[in-house]
């Protein structure tokens, strides 16, 4: 694959406070920051964001940008909405999270959510129509919220805005190549 420059692009990702699987967020900032793309962190509150390994286990602690009550997303060229079960079950019951969801998906700008995350776009009634993946214990909310569930790494759905979902973080470099893509244009 050739060396995607990410110079100039604007990457938004929404987690909570607590929960979020580390690799599924650390390993996308590091990643998109190298290729030059500027990445914020929106977390629910200023204080440091803990992600754990496995759901279970403390990992690295990573220093929000800004609030999601502050986050523009008219300043972002896509959304990197992380899993962890413990991150995605509360990032959907706080309002100005699913917020930023549905007016980055009303513009149509690009999504990019993996293993629990999409059930953050499902509370934003993002996923009807769309075909995607996700951690398997999602398959049912994804089909009952009108969306396809598939079972493969990565996902592209292009049908109104994009929408680029992975199962779990063995799933990273499939998921990066093609968040590279979309933001590379």
């Amino acid at each position: 694959m050739a060396d995607r420059d990410l110079a100039g692009r604007r990457v938004l990702a929404i987690v909570t406070n607590y929960g979020v699987e580390q690799d599924e967020l650390v390993v996308p900032l590091e990643h998109l920051r190298e290729k030059g793309a500027a990445v914020d962190v929106a977390a629910a509150s200023a204080d440091d964001v803990q992600t754990l390994v496995d759901d279970k286990d403390p990992g690295r602690t990573v220093s929000p940008t800004l609030t999601h009550a502050d986050a523009d997303p008219a300043a972002y060229d896509l959304l990197l909405v992380p899993g962890g079960t413990i991150n995605a079950d509360t990032l959907r019951l706080q309002d100005d999270a699913v917020s930023l969801i549905r007016a980055f998906t009303a513009a149509g700008k690009p999504v990019a959510a993996i293993c629990h995350g999409p059930w953050a776009l499902i509370e934003a009634a993002a996923v009807e129509g769309k075909t995607l993946t996700s951690y398997p214990s999602l398959e049912t909310d994804v089909l009952n919220a009108g969306g396809a569930w598939v079972d493969r790494p990565v996902v592209r759905d292009d049908d109104g805005y994009t929408l680029v979902t992975s199962r779990d973080p063995g799933d990273l470099d499939a998921f990066l190549r093609e968040v590279d893509a979309v933001l590379a244009g």
